[in-house]
C-alpha cells in the first residue's frame, strides 16, 4: 500500500527548470537567508495574510506583532501564549465580556508612527467594523473567524484598550495572535494619495498600495515584493525587543509548492533552507551535510467529515471504519520516512485536553471491515466518498501521496475514494465556504491541515453548530447539542483547571463521536543548509527567523 515519491531522476529534472538566475544571491556585505515556502504564491502582505499558518509563519510575525504572541525560544517546552505588544491584560471581575489591555510604551511602526492605542481600535475596526473607512472584507475571512466573539475596542487612554466579546469567553487573549497590528498612518498615506470620489474604491486602493509598502512593529520589514515570485524583508534593527532583532540582514521568501523542486533547489545551494523535503531524499541530504529539523507540532493532518443530508458520513460506523483502516504506522514508517506522528485524535495521551475517549483509534482492518458490512458495504458494494485536497500548502505535509496512500488503504475496507485535487490557497478558501457551497465540488470531506495550539482552533471551530460557515471552520455542519454544551463550559470557564477538565471531556466526546479521520500529527521538516545556525525548531506551527544566524 505504501506509495513510493519521485526520487533522484526527479530531483534532477526539478533542478534542471530552475536557473541560478532565478534566485537572488547574497552580497557580500550582507548576510541573506533564502527560504523555499511550500506555498505557492506569497501571502498577503497586508497585515492579516493568507495561506493558513504559513501566511502567519512568513508574512505575519515577521513583519507584524499582535497584542499577545507565541513563545518560541525553546524546542523542548510547549510554545505558550506572551505578552506581545500588550504587557498585561485582565477580565472584567464584575463583567466577563470587557478585558483591559495595557499597551507596550515606546514602540513605533517601521514608518516611524506611534503605536497606541488609537492604533488598536483602528486594526479591530479593519475587520469588524463595515462603516469603518478602513475596513477590508479581504481581511475579515481570515481574522474573523479566529476570534469570532469579539465585538468592539475602545481606547481608555493612550497605552490601554477596553476589548469587549459578544459573550463570556476565556479564549480571547490566544486568539488575539491572530490579529496583527498595521500602521493606520501608512494605510492612511495611501488612503490620501488615492484618486477617486468613492471612499470604498479609495480604501481598496489604499489596501492595495499598503500591501507593496506595508508597514508593522515586527522585527522585519519589507524591502522588495514580486507576486508569486519572492518577497525580500530585511531586519528591523530598531525592533522594540532587542533580543529579537534580527541576526541577519536579509531574508528572501520564496514560493516552491512541489516538494522535489525544493530539494533540487537546496542541493544546488540555489536556497539555504526549505520547508517539508522531499522525504525520499532524505538520505541524500543528510549525506552532503544538510541539518534536517523536525518536532511534534500542536498539529493534526485530518479528513473533516460532511455532515450535511445524504453525506455517508452521517453513519457512525463508516466514519469509525475510515479510522481503524488506516495503518498509520506503516504511512510513517514507509512514505514519510518517519517524519509524523500517528494520530488517534486532536491530542496524544499526556496532554491536559486528552480525556478518556472511549474508542480507540488503531489499525484493525478486520474490524473496520465488519462496521462496513454492518452498514450496508462490502467487496461487491463500496461506499463512494470523495475528498478535496491539495498538491502542497501549509501543514500540508504530503498531501497528494498521503491522500493516495489513505485511497488504497480505504479501499480494502470497501472505500471508493476519489480525489478532488485543487490549489491550497483555494481549498483553504473553500474550507470557510463549508461543504454546502458549490466549491465542495461534490466532495463529502475535505484535506485542511489544523492547528492544535488553542482550544478555539483544535476543537470548537469544528465542533460547536454555530461556528459553521460563513463564521468559522464547522465545513461539515456538525451539529451535536452535547458538543455545544461542553464548548459553552469551556469557553465561560476561567480558571484554568477547570477550562482543561471542560475541554478533555469535549475532545473525548469528539473522538467517541469519529468526528475526523485522524491520521497524523506533522513534526514540521526543515532541511536547512549547515551555513544556517542559530536554528531553533520550537513545538508550533511557527518558528522565530530573528534568532537565525548565517556563517
Amino acid at each position: 500500500m505504501l506509495m513510493k515519491m519521485t526520487t533522484r531522476a526527479a530531483l534532477v529534472a526539478a533542478l534542471a527548470l530552475t536557473t541560478a538566475a532565478a534566485w537572488p544571491r547574497a552580497a557580500s556585505a550582507e548576510t541573506v537567508l533564502r527560504i523555499g515556502m511550500t506555498a505557492a504564491d506569497i501571502p498577503r502582505t497586508l497585515g492579516q495574510p493568507d495561506q493558513g499558518f504559513e501566511g502567519n509563519r512568513f508574512t505575519g510575525l515577521t513583519m507584524y506583532d499582535a497584542l499577545t504572541g507565541w513563545d518560541l525560544s525553546s524546542a523542548d517546552k510547549a510554545s505558550v501564549v506572551i505578552p506581545g505588544l500588550a504587557t498585561e491584560w485582565k477580565v472584567d471581575d464584575a463583567d466577563k465580556t470587557k478585558w483591559v489591555f495595557k499597551l507596550r510604551p515606546g514602540v513605533t511602526f517601521h514608518d516611524g508612527s506611534p503605536f497606541n492605542a488609537d492604533a488598536v481600535v483602528w486594526n479591530v475596526e479593519k475587520v469588524l467594523k463595515q462603516d469603518a473607512p478602513q475596513f477590508d472584507a479581504s481581511q475579515v475571512g481570515v481574522t474573523a473567524s479566529r476570534m469570532p466573539t469579539l465585538a468592539s475596542a475602545r481606547k481608555i487612554d493612550d497605552m490601554t484598550v477596553e476589548l469587549t466579546t459578544k459573550e463570556p469567553d476565556s479564549f480571547l487573549p490566544i486568539n488575539l495572535t491572530n490579529l496583527f497590528m498595521a500602521s493606520p498612518a501608512k494605510w492612511q498615506h495611501f488612503y490620501d494619495k488615492a484618486e477617486s470620489a468613492d471612499a470604498k474604491a479609495k480604501s481598496q486602493a489604499a489596501w492595495t498600495a499598503f500591501a507593496k509598502d506595508a508597514a508593522g512593529t515586527g522585527p522585519w520589514k519589507m524591502a522588495s515584493f514580486t507576486p508569486r515570485e519572492r518577497l525580500e524583508l530585511v531586519k528591523n534593527a530598531a525592533y522594540w525587543d532587542k533580543a529579537r532583532v534580527p541576526k541577519v540582514d536579509k531574508m528572501v521568501l520564496l514560493p516552491m509548492p512541489e516538494a522535489n523542486a525544493r530539494t533540487a533547489a537546496l542541493l544546488s545551494g540555489q536556497v539555504d533552507w526549505v520547508e517539508a523535503p522531499a522525504p525520499d531524499a532524505l538520505p541524500e541530504l543528510k549525506q552532503r551535510g544538510f541539518k534536517l529539523y523536525a518536532n511534534e507540532q500542536p498539529h493534526v493532518w485530518p479528513w473533516q467529515f460532511s455532515r450535511v443530508e445524504g453525506s455517508p458520513w452521517n453513519d457512525i460506523r463508516v466514519r469509525k471504519a475510515a479510522n481503524l483502516c488506516v495503518d498509520r504506522e506503516g504511512l510513517k514508517d514507509g512514505l514519510l520516512a518517519g517524519l509524523m506522528v500517528p494520530a488517534t485524535g486532536t491530542f496524544e495521551p499526556g496532554h491536559p485536553w486528552r480525556g478518556k475517549p472511549a474508542f480507540e483509534i488503531k489499525y484493525d482492518k478486520t474490524a473496520a471491515q465488519k462496521l462496513m458490512q454492518e452498514a450496508g458495504f462490502g467487496p461487491s458494494k463500496k461506499l463512494t466518498v470523495k475528498i478535496q485536497t491539495s498538491a502542497s500548502g501549509s501543514g500540508q505535509m504530503q498531501p497528494l501521496p498521503m491522500n493516495e496512500y489513505l485511497q488504497q488503504a480505504l479501499a480494502e475496507c470497501y472505500f471508493d475514494v476519489k480525489l478532488d485535487v485543487i490549489e491550497w490557497n483555494t481549498l483553504f478558501t473553500n474550507w470557510r465556504r463549508g461543504a454546502k457551497d458549490p466549491s465542495a465540488n461534490g466532495s463529502n470531506a475535505t484535506n485542511v491541515t489544523y492547528a492544535a495550539m488553542d482550544p478555539f482552533f483544535a476543537l470548537v471551530r469544528f465542533l460547536q453548530s454555530g461556528m459553521a460557515p460563513p463564521v468559522s471552520n464547522n465545513w461539515g455542519f456538525i451539529h451535536e447539542p452535547k458538543f455545544d454544551e461542553l464548548v459553552k463550559k469551556a469557553r465561560q470557564t476561567f480558571d484554568p483547571a477547570a477550562r482543561d477538565a471542560a475541554l478533555a471531556e469535549l475532545h473525548a466526546a469528539s473522538v467517541d463521536d469519529a468526528a475526523f479521520l485522524y491520521v497524523a500529527h506533522d513534526v514540521g521538516p526543515r532541511a536547512i543548509s549547515p551555513k544556517v545556525t542559530g536554528v531553533v525548531q520550537p513545538k508550533s506551527w511557527f518558528i522565530d527567523f530573528s534568532l537565525v544566524s548565517m556563517q
